[in-house]
């Protein structure tokens, strides 16, 4: 008889380019996307959660690589059915959603959602396939008022979350700029929209990939391609040397003023009946944006911004830290976008066959978080609860109201609930969980009508730096009346600054 063969155990990994979030690293997302959300909120922005399923068809061709849609999504098709797909990002659904719904919304819609997309792209350090964004948008509404908005109140959630001012500056173009100067350049034919639109694909991205890959980098896949340091070759747009100088020459047409710059832009789209119009476009955003008081210290009008995805019309914009990081291989770069958006004017058109204005921004939550950690604004260490230790099992009823006050005023508290047997055990475990102290009350205590009260972070202060003499003056357990317990522990939490809940 043959043995059945045995079943190998599954690998305890998480998949390529995902990974797990524990306690702080949840804590603090949650308590940034309830910042943002307060910012949204004043602004008169509704939250919207929708599905984080669609039918690629809703998704549409606005993924990483035009030619091959499915290729960009994690995608599967149900039973000879629509195929479906995680959605790539948070503003795709919203063109589904306003088209589905739109005989009950309000027009404009003002809407902000937050959550996780999916991009089935190569990872990288610090490229995840799963990662949060943070959007807002307005559909229905053609005015640059709406576009001026987005930016403010990207500048204002940027400053409301901890990032200083003089930190960042949200920088502003107009793809309508960019197609004038494609078609002074000759890869844009005003009378047949599809022609050179594979090139255009390419230049977009390139243009969008400046700040990684220099301006050798953008001409290298504005002609013949590139290969980068993995060997990997990317195909590039093809142009010739001369259109790829008037491309080149637009990604450098900044000047020192807002108007010095739409000067120069109004040169480069002579001719261009769609150039003109974004330069306009760009000419209003600033004088909006100058009437509320935000000026050049928060807000720019910079060229080199066009945003990789192919669904935006007109204004785009780019939050950009500007303070300096240092990376793997200890050189010094700025640490770069956070946050991007623009105007999709045709993106709800799809469903309906009516055109409807739109515009919003994406904030990346994750980088966010990371650039605070840099800034030193967010620890990447969160306190845990105070731990209630258990001296004998038949007083677990004890244990419990001790940490049921503790609760209810406030306090994350927990007791312990593995085996009690070894007390050193129960210590090490309060030390993992980064608790700020821990509470005793054995036998003799329970008589006495005392509890002890150990300080985790002054006695982890004090074996690390104090002498024999300091330790015995600066002692880190307290004994204290048990109806004190509760104030005690109050007073160490407000000593090391640890707030209540």
């Amino acid at each position: 008889m043959a043995k059945t063969k045995k079943q190998p155990r599954p690998k305890a990994e998480t998949p390529k380019g995902f990974r797990d979030y524990f306690g702080a690293e949840v804590t603090q997302r949650n308590d940034m996307l309830q910042a943002i959300a307060e910012v949204y909120q004043r602004y008169g922005f509704d939250a919207l959660e929708s599905s984080a399923v669609e039918t690629v068809e809703a998704l549409g061709k606005f993924l990483p690589d035009v030619d091959r849609p499915n290729e960009g999504v994690f995608a599967w098709q149900e039973d000879e059915a629509d195929w479906l797909a995680l959605r790539y990002d948070l503003t795709a659904p919203l063109a589904r959603v306003f088209a589905q719904h739109r005989n009950d919304l309000p027009t404009p819609y003002r809407r902000f959602a937050m959550g996780p997309v999916w991009r089935n792209e190569k990872p990288g350090p610090g490229r995840f396939r799963q990662f949060y964004q943070c959007d807002a948008d307005t559909v229905g509404s053609a005015s640059m008022a709406a576009d001026a908005e987005i930016c403010a109140m990207l500048s204002d959630t940027l400053e409301a979350v901890g990032i200083a001012r003089g930190d960042y500056v949200v920088r502003i173009n107009n793809r309508k700029v960019l197609n004038g100067v494609m078609e002074v350049a000759g890869v844009l034919d005003p009378s047949d929209p599809d022609k050179f639109a594979h090139e255009r694909g390419i230049v977009l991205r390139a243009i969008d990939k400046l700040d990684r890959l220099g301006t050798d980098g953008v001409r290298a896949l504005l002609g013949t391609g590139r290969k980068d340091a993995s060997g990997d070759f990317t195909d590039g747009a093809g142009l010739g040397d001369e259109q790829a100088a008037i491309i080149m020459g637009f990604m450098e047409a900044r000047r020192n003023t807002g108007a010095e710059t739409v000067d120069r832009l109004r040169d480069l789209v002579t001719g261009s009946t769609i150039g003109a119009q974004g330069v306009n476009e760009l000419e209003q955003i600033a004088g909006l944006l100058a009437a509320q008081g935000y000026g050049p210290d928060r807000i720019i009008i910079d060229p080199s911004v066009v945003r990789g995805l192919g669904y935006y019309t007109g204004p785009v914009y780019e939050a950009e830290l500007t303070f300096e990081i240092f990376d793997e291989k200890g050189r010094k770069r700025q640490f770069g976008s956070v946050a991007g958006g623009g105007r999709y004017d045709d993106l709800v058109k799809r469903f309906t066959g009516q055109e409807v204005p739109a515009t919003g921004i994406s904030i990346g939550v994750d980088r966010l978080l990371a650039a605070l950690r840099e800034k030193g604004r967010i620890n990447a260490v969160e306190h845990g609860p105070v731990v209630v230790t258990v001296m004998d099992r038949d007083r677990m009823a004890d244990y419990q109201a001790m940490v049921a006050e503790l609760r209810n005023a406030g306090i994350r508290a927990e007791v312990y609930l593995g085996n009690p047997k070894n007390f050193g055990n129960q210590l090490k475990y309060a030390d993992r969980r980064n608790s700020p102290v821990a509470i005793i009350e054995g036998g003799d205590e329970k008589e006495r009508g005392v509890v002890q009260i150990k300080d985790l972070i002054l006695g982890a202060q004090i074996a690390e730096n104090a002498t024999l003499e300091e330790w015995k003056e600066r002692p880190s357990q307290f004994e204290v009346a048990r109806d004190q317990m509760l104030d005690k522990v109050c007073e160490i939490l407000a000593t090391h600054d640890i707030g209540q809940s």
